[in-house]
C-alpha cells in the first residue's frame, strides 16, 4: 500500500504526519510506503489513500481518485490509527 501525508508545502507538518503514519502501520504489521508531499504534487500521484488537514482534505477530495482522511492532530497515533483502520475496513 502507498499512502501520502500532505501539507501546504510538503516539508513541515506532512513529515510529522508521515512519521506517525509509519509508526501506526508498523504497529499493525502493514507493509506500506508513506511519502510526504505538498498539495499540488499530491494531485498527480497514484496512491491508496491520502492523510492531511481538514482544510486540505476538503480541497483534495474532488481531485483525488483515492480516499482522503482529515487528521487534526498529526502526532496522535490513536487518531491516525482510526483513520487507517477506516481505510482498511473499506478496502
Amino acid at each position: 500500500m502507498k499512502f501520502l501525508a500532505v501539507c501546504g508545502f510538503g516539508v513541515g507538518s506532512s513529515m510529522i504526519l508521515k512519521m506517525t503514519l509509519e509508526n501506526v502501520c508498523r504497529q499493525r504489521n502493514l507493509d506500506c510506503e508513506v511519502e510526504n508531499t505538498d498539495i499540488s504534487s499530491a494531485r498527480g500521484m497514484n496512491v491508496d489513500a491520502v492523510f492531511t488537514s481538514q482544510e486540505l482534505a476538503d480541497e483534495l477530495k474532488g481531485s483525488m481518485k483515492c480516499p482522503v482522511f482529515p487528521i487534526k492532530r498529526y502526532m496522535d497515533k490513536e487518531e491516525v490509527g482510526k483513520a487507517l483502520d477506516e481505510f482498511l475496513k473499506n478496502k
